[in-house]
């Protein structure tokens, strides 16, 4: 019996507006056949959020016997052919065989066998991670209730379960994320942190690379030295990302590198320009902040490594409450993030510079991933003790 959809369905883009049993002939149907949305389940209250890469994401209650769950739906668009299909299919079997850790988003059901398909993730609330962090600062919508729990101590905890998250995903999957970042990240009840936006892991476990246009949406204040001159992107990529997360949870949401435009990260990046402290910043936070943005890739940290520094820091961090004078403007965020900003002629000239002093050589169209499982002594053999001394010295 088909899935009923208690929703208008052309309304949201997502297709015609009655389901068509349409044979969908693309290879693993067979495979998801237990995740299959149960026919006495039904989609109700569906809202259309925004256009994905795929089609439609919706938000939505799933309803057996009146009890309902919150559920956000990945649609695919009702006018894509067979191979699109078949592609919908293959993210499909992606989540089912990856997202099984506590600290990576989760598809709960699919609809494979007809137009119109999607897949059926948890809902996190509040939800994105960034949007969170803002709501935290003064003047913001719920400032006086949920600041009473956001402190150093809620940073710290944060960031462990997103490098959980991401150390799953690389020593169980050989997967970089490409896209760490706060507004990557989902948050529930509790600080429970969850991965999310797996679309440019999906796309690199396929074919190995990152298109062009995929890698332009990363904004460059988040890209690693490596990335921004096309060189091969490795976890170690993610974990200057990762850094960068790191000041966006304890500035409540500020973009990185504030004091520049955009158009100087490139320059400024390739020349080591580092982050600077920012304001309630421990010394101990910065210094890892530091440590996951050192130039050399193989000179940052591991997942394991980091995951241990932040246990030893969770007990020993300020409870306090964090503050921010003002909620955030989103058109100036936008502006000092860089968001939509591309810089191609000084990605060409740095690279070209880099090549010609280090022989490298680049695929115009493509950033290739090489995926790495290096553990706690990294790839130049610098164990986390020696950090950990480090780290010692510069706070004592």
């Amino acid at each position: 019996m088909d899935v009923q959809v208690a929703c208008n369905i052309s309304s949201l883009k997502c297709g015609p507006s009655s389901l068509q049993t349409v044979s969908v002939t693309a290879p693993g149907n067979g495979a998801l056949r237990s995740w299959e949305m149960p026919a006495d389940y039904i989609l109700e209250e569906v809202e259309f959020l925004k256009n994905g890469r795929y089609g439609p994401t919706c938000k939505g209650q799933l309803k057996l016997d009146g009890a309902a769950t919150a559920v956000v739906l990945k649609t695919l668009k009702g006018t894509s052919n067979s191979q699109e299909a078949k592609v919908f299919v293959e993210l499909a079997l992606f989540h089912v065989a990856v997202c099984k850790h506590e600290n990576v988003v989760r598809m709960l059901y699919c609809q494979t066998r007809h137009f119109p398909m999607y897949l059926i993730f948890e809902a996190v609330a509040p939800g994105n991670l960034l949007h969170f962090l803002w709501s935290l600062r003064e003047g913001a919508s719920g400032f006086c209730h949920r600041l009473q729990c956001f402190s150093e101590k809620s940073v710290y905890l944060v960031a462990k379960q997103v490098a959980s998250g991401l150390d799953y995903l690389l020593s169980e999957h050989r997967l970089v994320h490409g896209y760490v970042a706060a507004r990557s990240m989902l948050i529930g009840s509790g600080l429970s942190v969850k991965v999310s936006g797996l679309a440019m892991a999906f796309e690199t476990r396929q074919t190995g690379t990152v298109e062009k246009e995929e890698e332009a949406k990363v904004p460059l204040k988040w890209q690693a030295p490596e990335r921004l001159m096309r060189l091969p992107i490795t976890s170690r990529s993610d974990v200057w990302s990762f850094g960068i997360l790191l000041y966006e949870l304890i500035t409540l949401g500020e973009p990185p590198f504030p004091e520049l435009d955009p158009s100087e990260i490139c320059p400024k990046t390739l020349a080591n320009y580092k982050l600077k402290r920012p304001q309630n910043c421990g010394g101990a936070l910065y210094d890892l902040m530091k440590y996951c943005c050192m130039w050399d890739f193989k000179d940052r940290p591991v997942y394991p490594a980091i995951i241990k520094l932040l246990e030893s820091y969770i007990h020993l961090a300020d409870t306090k409450p964090l503050s921010a004078a003002q909620p955030i403007d989103i058109c100036e965020y936008m502006r000092k993030a860089g968001l939509g900003f591309q810089h191609p002629v000084m990605r060409i000239e740095a690279l070209a510079h880099h090549e010609k002093d280090h022989g490298h050589s680049s695929d115009a169209k493509h950033s290739h991933i090489t995926p790495s499982k290096e553990r706690c002594a990294g790839e130049n053999g610098r164990g986390i003790d020696a950090w950990q001394a480090t780290v010692h010295e510069r706070n004592t």
